[in-house]
């Protein structure tokens, strides 16, 4: 074994924690801890560059079509990796990948802020999402598997409300450092949260692969059963079959291309169709290729054998519905916290009260998640909680809708928000607790990278999709449409949360 590969070797390797913190019992809430700084540090970047696109478009002479892809590109690597990174963190080990992220992340945020150029800016951001995607794919299962079965709820409660937090904060941070300090340090400021975040992972996370577990090796022809592995088959009881891969578990390239192509061609359509400056046709064109792209993705996904969707894992009873409402549940967050602002300066609200009104929804979702569910009945199931959330969520975005329409006060909006708020508080961790229970553990990091896979792209989808009404029918009818539309869809996760019925 040469240097290069015994250096690699020694830094996959995962420390064990202290033995003075891992015997305490209160050992798993400092995991969770650590977990919730990289929640909350995902969260505070999708909502803090919002608030630099004017002085972007100042300092690099950029229209708001080009500025926003300082957004887009970072959505579009995370939904591409989460799933593959999932996937090799099952391999090389969670905590190893999810310190590797912190790193990642960090770095980039350092270059981001150094950047000269539009162009440069943007492909930090992209690197950016590479760390990003590195720690959501671990988080979940991070939570799931370092904590006891009756905590677990309480665990992604609390990394809920470490995600709402972060949100909470990004606007008015972002506000406050590009009013009195530069953008720059809008990317800047990430970086000692990194660190602080390596440090408490190397001693607080727990070891989650053996010192001297080797690489999975390539199987012989005729060799016997290997380490497990997830494929796309699916066995008599509907999860995915754990043996051997005929080609010895060679990465999905072409599903991973895919992917990205399918979302990144949506996203596209949906800007073009929103005013980016693009040729008549292009909106069809684009479209057709997310769809075709889509169609080979399922036809290379069921062929592949170590895919990186897992078809075999979303065909797991209660996988899928669970991943399309942690879709639904990021779509309904996101929508209001794009389209909000937009309304209340039509209604004629200064910036500085409209700000603390939209707080009201994260803010509203970071204390529900963290304690709303102590206040349903105890015997209420997760189920339950996702109908309940689901209908709160929907009633608040009728209200959001309704108001202005009735002549309400602007301010009267925090409300709903309230109502949606703590709604999408008690629906996404009752979801998620959901979802991981139904995921295999060996799986438990692929399936943690799906979850934030949907959360991720209903992100993307939230923030495009306030811009195309507002762009075809104006900020208070295409608002009210938009508005009423989630509302409806929020109706659809009521349905899709069901019990989960083994075959």
């Amino acid at each position: 074994m040469n240097a290069a590969s015994t250096l690699t070797a020694r830094l996959l390797v995962e420390r064990p924690r202290p033995r003075g913190i891992a015997g305490r019992r209160y050992a798993h809430w400092l995991a969770v801890g650590t977990v919730c700084l990289g929640a909350f540090l995902g969260q505070l970047t999708a909502s803090v560059t919002a608030l630099v696109y004017p002085a972007l478009q100042h300092r690099f002479d950029a229209g708001f079509a080009a500025v926003e892809w300082v957004a887009l590109a970072y959505l579009l690597v995370l939904v591409a990796l989460l799933a593959p990174i999932g996937r090799l963190s099952d391999l090389v080990g969670r905590k190893t990948v999810y310190l590797g992220g912190f790193a990642v992340f960090g770095l980039a945020s350092l270059g981001a802020g150094f950047a000269g150029g539009l162009g440069t800016l943007v492909a930090c951001r992209a690197v950016q999402a590479v760390g990003g995607a590195m720690m959501q794919a671990n988080s979940v299962a991070l939570v799931a598997r370092g904590v006891p079965g009756h905590a677990m709820r309480r665990a992604l409660g609390v990394q809920a409300a470490a995600q709402g937090l972060g949100l909470a904060l990004g606007p008015s941070l972002g506000g406050l450092l590009v009013a009195h300090a530069s953008w720059r340090w809008v990317f800047w400021i990430n970086v000692p949260v990194a660190v602080v975040g390596i440090a408490a992972g190397w001693f607080l996370l727990p070891r989650t692969r053996p010192e001297a577990a080797p690489a999975l090796p390539r199987p012989r022809p005729g060799a016997a059963a290997g380490p497990a592995a997830v494929g796309s088959r699916v066995g008599p009881a509907g999860g995915p079959v754990v043996g051997p891969e005929p080609d010895g578990g060679r990465f999905d390239l072409a599903g991973l291309l895919l992917l990205g192509g399918s979302t990144t061609a949506l996203l596209l359509a949906l800007s073009a169709a929103s005013g980016l400056p693009l040729p008549a046709w292009a909106v069809a064109a684009l479209l057709a290729a997310a769809a075709l792209c889509a169609l080979a993705l399922v036809r290379q996904e069921r062929r592949a054998t170590r895919p990186i969707l897992a078809p075999g894992l979303v065909n797991t009873p209660g996988v899928r519905p669970g991943l399309a409402v942690a879709l639904i549940g990021y779509l309904l967050l996101f929508c209001p916290l794009v389209l909000g602002p937009v309304l209340l300066a039509e209604a004629g609200l200064p910036t500085a009260r409209s700000g603390l009104v939209i707080t009201v929804l994260p803010a509203a979702f970071a204390v529900a998640a963290t304690v709303g569910g102590g206040l349903l009945p105890r015997g209420w199931s997760d189920v339950a909680r996702c109908r309940c959330g689901a209908v709160l969520a929907g009633a608040g975005l009728l209200g959001c809708a309704l108001l202005p329409a009735l002549g309400a006060p602007a301010v009267l909006l925090a409300g709903p928000l309230l109502v949606l708020g703590g709604g999408l508080g008690l629906l996404l961790p009752a979801n998620n607790a959901l979802v991981m229970r139904a995921i295999p553990a060996e799986c438990s990091a692929v399936g943690g990278g799906m979850v934030n896979m949907a959360r991720s792209l209903g992100t993307a989808l939230g923030t495009a999709l306030p811009v195309l009404g507002v762009h075809l029918a104006g900020p208070a009818v295409g608002g009210r449409a938009v508005l009423l539309a989630l509302a409806a869809v929020a109706g659809l996760a009521v349905l899709l949360s069901r019990p989960v019925r083994r075959r």
